[in-house]
């Protein structure tokens, strides 16, 4: 018979480590009656443990079809995608992933997954801040070489369309002449006869 508290007719359970004797009975009890109403299973099978704890036990530990030992690669990639997809839904996870129990799964994410996950994320934002500061980097450097900054010559600045300027047909006719015009603006010191060209 289950001790009483005194102040209430509350029967007081077992809690803690389950015994392999207690396993055994529960094992049992299941092959007799199923694995149902786990209120009668636990009144039944004699353990002072309550309906809940027996399902647990029953379900994350007991069950000959659970898988042991340690998660593989491509389970835990499969935990990985499908957390991904679906989150915290433990149960549906466990049903993706033969023989692993949506406890075990959750267990394992909590304790080794997470801190992948977390680490690879904050991987990922630092990868792209340094991304996003060279690319503001190197927006600020065309930025002052159109306006004449950066190459140390700042008093020179000069327009490209204005430079070359083929929006007209007046302004060059044809190439001889924009070439002749070239050479005499002495841009070009080391040649002396113009006419070469």
């Amino acid at each position: 018979m289950a001790p009483y508290n005194g102040s209430s007719t509350k029967r007081l359970f077992n809690r803690g480590a389950w015994t392999p004797d207690e396993d055994r009975k529960l094992c049992q009890c299941i092959e007799i009656h199923g694995a149902k109403r786990w209120k009668t299973i636990a009144v039944k099978s004699g353990l002072n443990r309550c309906g809940k704890s027996c399902r647990l036990r029953w379900l994350n530990y007991l069950r000959p079809n659970i898988k042991r030992g340690n998660i593989s690669v491509e389970e835990e990639d499969l935990i990985l995608r499908l957390h991904k997809l679906l989150g915290n839904r433990w149960s549906l996870i466990a049903g993706r992933i033969p023989g692993r129990t949506d406890n075990e799964i959750k267990n394992y994410w909590n304790s080794h997954l997470c801190k992948k996950v977390n680490h690879r994320e904050e991987k990922r934002v630092e990868t792209s801040m340094a991304l996003e500061k060279t690319s503001q980097n190197g927006r600020e450097w065309d930025s002052g070489v159109e306006k004449g900054e950066g190459s140390g010559n700042s008093d020179i600045s000069f327009d490209v369309n204005e430079l070359l300027d083929f929006s007209t047909e007046e302004a060059f006719p044809n190439a001889s002449d924009w070439v002749n015009e070239y050479l005499q603006l002495d841009l070009l010191p080391g040649i002396t006869d113009k006419t070469s060209f």
